[in-house]
């Protein structure tokens, strides 16, 4: 098994790492690369799983340092924790700040499953990450590239790469079963 940034093993200890025991760890030393995009993107998608498990929106996220090291990984909580801003990636970024001791996260990724909202793209600029990779977009509510272009707006005062796209099926599907499953059940 791996071992973090925070020195902890990937995958290890109740909700600091979902995924414990059976966490996946890409063979890549990068953070960038496409072959590393969609294998980080696997680890965001077994976080997004996770959520469904727990009756969550399966969204996943992992961050990755500039190492290739996984910094830290979430997934939607806001049932959970009743938290409305519990999304996968601000759980997830409040983790990296906490394994790596600064509010800076300069040089890491963002894998997520899915376009990030204004609060989550928001947040991701706040933390000065060098680039966010996702899933599939979202038409409704995505603040990268679909509604809005928070991470390359140069009125704020950092900017980040963004890829979309990367197992945009896959990540789309996860969400496709659980709204699915809902409405069979008479729920939303």
């Amino acid at each position: 098994m791996a071992t973090r940034a925070d020195g902890m093993n990937a995958g290890a200890g109740g909700d600091e790492g979902s995924a414990a025991g059976k966490a996946h760890q890409p063979t890549s030393t990068a953070a960038g690369g496409e072959e590393a995009a969609r294998a980080w993107m696997d680890v965001a998608l077994e976080e997004a799983r996770s959520a469904a498990r727990k009756g969550e929106v399966p969204v996943g996220c992992v961050l990755v340092d500039a190492t290739g090291r996984e910094v830290a990984r979430a997934h939607n909580l806001r049932e959970t924790d009743r938290d409305p801003a519990a999304h996968a990636e601000l759980v997830a970024v409040r983790r990296a700040a906490r394994a790596l001791g600064t509010w800076r996260l300069e040089g890491v990724v963002a894998y997520v499953t899915l376009e990030p909202c204004v609060m989550c793209a928001g947040a991701l600029v706040l933390a000065r990450v060098a680039k966010v990779v996702y899933g599939c977009d979202d038409p409704k509510g995505g603040a990268l590239r679909s509604l809005y272009r928070v991470g390359d707006d140069a009125r704020l005062n950092h900017r980040f790469e963004t890829i979309a796209g990367v197992r945009a099926e896959e990540c789309a599907e996860e969400l496709r079963r659980f709204f699915g499953a809902l409405r069979a059940r008479g729920k939303k």
